[in-house]
């Protein structure tokens, strides 16, 4: 395994944004390993799956469904869905389906096999405690409920979204009760990663706190 800087976190505390700042002032490759659960729901709803579908159901679907992450983007069998994951019904069901097994067994090689050629910065919940346990730089980046919801809201605005100030709080709050309390890899804090809360920290600031101990 190349060099692995992996960053973990609550949703809305800026993983996204600051991974790829890092990554690219690193010089390395970057994983967004949100956006392959993403687009996993999205060909999971595509076919008419439901959350209490069986495994056998789901992996019927599975295995006819190819994602990659490439420059920035996210393929769904060829196809092109970054846009298409950040909607308001795929941040819910990214969520809940990503806490069932055989999804998260499907994508586990693929973001591992990631790392075997070339550096990587990757992001997203488990990266520090399941998918790279043994990675060389652990960050858990963090937020208030009050400042992740202001993030949430502005990032739907901005992409056309309708959505209200306590709606996006309640998304939050929602996201961060399942993303704890599920039985598969839950919402933890590696003991050996770099804690850094990020709600009065401007992104610049943020990213050179990670610098700073990316090369400590």
């Amino acid at each position: 395994m190349k060099k692995v800087v992996a960053i973990d976190g609550t949703s809305g505390a800026g993983k996204t944004t600051v991974a790829k700042l890092i990554a690219k002032e690193l010089g390395y490759n970057y994983l967004d390993t949100g956006a392959l659960y993403r687009a996993i729901a999205v060909s999971l709803r595509n076919k008419g799956a439901e959350t209490d579908d069986s495994d056998d159901k789901l992996g019927e679907v599975l295995g006819s469904t190819d994602v990659r992450f490439i420059d920035g983007k996210v393929f769904l069998n060829g196809r092109d869905v970054s846009d298409e994951i950040r909607s308001k019904e795929i941040d819910h069901y990214s969520s809940v389906f990503s806490a069932r097994k055989i999804v998260r067994d499907f994508l586990l090689d693929a973001q591992r096999n990631a790392a075997l050629l070339n550096n990587l910065v990757v992001e997203g919940r488990d990266t520090t405690t399941v998918v790279f346990p043994k990675a060389g730089k652990k960050v858990f980046l963090d937020a208030s409920v009050e400042e992740r919801a202001g993030r949430r809201f502005l990032q739907f605005k901005e992409k056309g979204i309708d959505i209200a100030m306590d709606e996006a709080m309640q998304s939050i709050m929602d996201r961060d009760q399942r993303d704890a309390g599920r039985d598969i890899a839950p919402l933890t804090v590696a003991s050996d990663a770099f804690l850094i809360d990020s709600s009065n920290l401007s992104i610049q600031q943020v990213i050179q706190k990670i610098l700073d101990y990316v090369k400590s």
